[in-house]
């Protein structure tokens, strides 16, 4: 078992006829993840690097199989997008855009959870699963498979603090860059819920950040819940 992205994850990427969602689409590929299609309104039929593209995110899900969406559009259309995504029955998405206006997290976030998918993001690095796969931007090369899970709302100190467990030959199990923007998918308290009952995260790495009272609410929910070192 793994937190968030696991062997069954099947990714979409909106966004993929863009630079950063082509790259990444690729980078996501050679890491081990089952990325099956990609969405940009107008562009179906085309394809990106031998993947199909589809002009909805519903016809994506519906011939490709995919579970999984990363989000790399620009900030004004990102709302419309998570929505889209929301009602093709995704399961999971990554939302990697940064600059996202507050209130339309707010209304993305809010139906998110009331559906009950599993959002990371806005303005985050995404998800690693070291022999599994990753959806998002983390740098493949900084991870090794291990029993430590991460979590963090630095995009940059995650990269750091991996790398240095990596260096040390402390492997990682799952790793998770929630963003630090003011509204977030998916909270430290989440994941660290996650991890807490992910039989393969033996222990656990928490990564702060300054402002807001995230790290306080974490604080009072590992007193009381998390057992793991």
């Amino acid at each position: 078992m793994a937190v968030i992205v696991t062997e069954k994850t099947k990714v979409v990427v909106q966004g993929i006829t863009g630079y950063q969602g082509s790259y990444h689409s690729v980078a996501m590929r050679e890491f081990g993840t089952t990325v099956v299609a990609g969405v940009t309104p107008g562009k179906g039929g085309q394809q990106v690097h031998g993947l199909p593209v589809y002009d909805t995110v519903a016809e994506a899900v519906r011939r490709s199989g995919a579970n999984t969406s990363c989000i790399f559009v620009p900030a004004p259309f990102t709302k419309d997008s998570v929505m889209e995504a929301i009602d093709a029955g995704v399961e999971t998405i990554v939302v990697v855009t940064e600059h996202v206006p507050v209130h339309d997290a707010i209304h993305f976030v809010a139906v998110a959870r009331s559906k009950g998918v599993t959002l990371i993001g806005p303005n985050c690095p995404g998800v690693a699963s070291p022999g599994k796969g990753k959806v998002g931007i983390l740098p493949s090369k900084i991870f090794m498979k291990g029993d430590i899970g991460v979590v963090s709302r630095s995009g940059t100190l995650t990269y750091e603090i991996v790398n240095a467990m990596t260096e040390a030959k402390l492997g990682q199990s799952t790793c998770v860059g929630i963003g630090g923007d003011r509204v977030s998918g998916t909270n430290f308290v989440d994941v660290l819920e996650r991890f807490q009952n992910d039989p393969e995260t033996k222990k656990i790495v928490m990564v702060g950040e300054i402002g807001g009272t995230a790290e306080e609410e974490a604080a009072e929910f590992i007193k009381a819940n998390v057992r793991k070192p």
